[in-house]
């Protein structure tokens, strides 16, 4: 059930990062700003075991979900960024 709940809090907290941090090399797709999203509920919620804020298999909480979509979004925009 972590799992699930896991890629159904990435897809909000995707789009919720989204209007946080606005950008010129943001995803224009809601597809892809749901992947994103859930890459970084993923990564926050395995940064949290990592450090002990979380049990084996728990997963993020919805602020530590979103401050993970952030630094996705983070890297994406520097690794997609056009030259202009």
């Amino acid at each position: 059930m972590g799992f699930i709940w896991t890629i159904i809090v990435g897809v909000i907290v995707g789009t919720i990062a989204k209007f946080i941090m606005p950008g010129k090399n943001e995803p224009q797709g809601f597809v892809l700003t749901a992947i994103l999203g859930i890459v970084g509920s993923f990564l926050a919620s395995y940064a949290g075991q990592a450090m002990g804020w979380y049990a084996q298999g728990q997963s993020a909480g919805w602020i530590m979900s979103i401050l993970g979509a952030i630094v996705v979004l983070g890297v994406y925009g520097m690794v997609t960024k056009k030259n202009a």
